[in-house]
């Protein structure tokens, strides 16, 4: 069956998700805790529960499947977004006007096609540090296999984002260069493993009152090579439209069709996958336009990947602006692919 429902030939909208299924934070922790591997990661979750305060809330998880559109479906295009970026990475403040239930907030987790499966080890990429940080989110897996629904972003009909709504943050984790604070070459990636505990230890603070975080959790394409074909091009923007739509319908289920939804993301497979940091941004913001998201924030992570996200901005503004505000997804991707950007060389983490 179709997963959008059609007026004429013009995209609308997902239909329900795979599924949804809810937890009690208390209860998830006690029945599913969390299994560690790696000492460090046994650690943090030490510091994150030593006053003995029991989680709190109710987390939400679902599963979308992907949209189908034909290539001359059309999807409505705004030619703006309100956009901005930020020099850092996530840190989960909530951004001026979004208090309350005027807005809802989501961060886009760069996930594997197994939602989580790396938590337990001694990596630390974006994925496995959000769960360290956010440490119910292994519960969730173990909850979810346990109970047999598929941890999975990926099927085999394409992407199946997977939303995680009010998990609680625990503990917010250092991960730049601090020789003074014993971590000469930062904690990112496989630096984590290869640190001293101690500055683990120092690089760590509890986040009191715990805070909540929404995740939308999709997994970028890997493995490409030379330029990139329309194949990827469409399946990096379907990933995204439909991870952010999801999002959209979240937010109005929760807060009511006034609220508005903003999505938080960054350079996404763009560090072990060796993706084009522009093209990833020009893609999603494309894709938050076309899921009528309210607002995208970048997090170039640094000064350094700022003009990269600009320039990714810049693509999304041409992109639009040549396609028109409703265009063919077939228009679309072949104004993407005249652009000749190529995939680039994994960063090892």
């Amino acid at each position: 069956m179709d997963n959008a429902r059609r007026s004429g030939t013009r995209w609308c909208s997902l239909r329900d998700p795979l599924y949804r299924i809810s937890f009690k934070a208390d209860a998830l922790l006690q029945d599913h805790p969390p299994r560690f591997e790696h000492p460090h990661k046994h650690r943090l979750f030490e510091i994150a529960y030593s006053i003995g305060e029991a989680p709190s809330g109710e987390i939400e998880v679902t599963r979308w499947p992907q949209l189908t559109m034909a290539l001359q479906d059309t999807l409505e295009l705004p030619p703006a977004i309100e956009s901005e970026i930020q020099p850092n990475f996530y840190d989960y403040r909530p951004v001026d006007g979004s208090g309350g239930s005027s807005a809802l907030e989501w961060h886009v987790n760069f996930a594997d096609p197994r939602l989580f499966v790396a938590y337990r080890s001694g990596l630390f990429a974006q994925d496995e540090m959000q769960v360290a940080e956010h440490p119910l989110l292994g519960s969730v897996r173990e909850a979810l296999l346990e109970k047999q629904f598929a941890a999975k972003t990926t099927d085999e009909n394409g992407a199946t984002p997977v939303l995680i709504a009010n998990v609680e943050r625990r503990l917010e984790i250092a991960t730049n260069v601090d020789t003074a604070a014993g971590r000469p070459a930062g904690l990112y990636g496989n630096r984590f493993a290869a640190a001293p505990i101690s500055a683990v230890e120092r690089a760590t603070r509890r986040v009191i009152p715990a805070t909540f975080t929404n995740l939308i959790a999709m997994a970028a394409p890997s493995g490409g090579r030379g330029d990139y074909s329309d194949a990827d091009i469409q399946h990096i923007f379907l990933t995204a439209l439909t991870g952010f739509t999801a999002a959209c319908q979240e937010t109005a289920r929760i807060h009511g069709p006034g609220c508005a939804t903003i999505v938080h993301t960054g350079f996404w497979g763009c560090g072990a996958f060796g993706g084009n940091r522009r093209l990833m941004i020009a893609l999603q913001s494309l894709a938050a336009r076309a899921a009528k998201v309210t607002r995208i924030i970048i997090h170039a992570g640094s000064v350094d990947g700022m003009d990269d996200a600009e320039r990714g901005l810049g693509v999304a503004d041409a992109v639009a602006f040549r396609c028109g505000v409703t265009c063919t997804l077939d228009k679309l991707i072949g104004r993407c692919s005249l652009l000749g950007y190529q995939w680039g060389e994994s960063d090892g983490n």
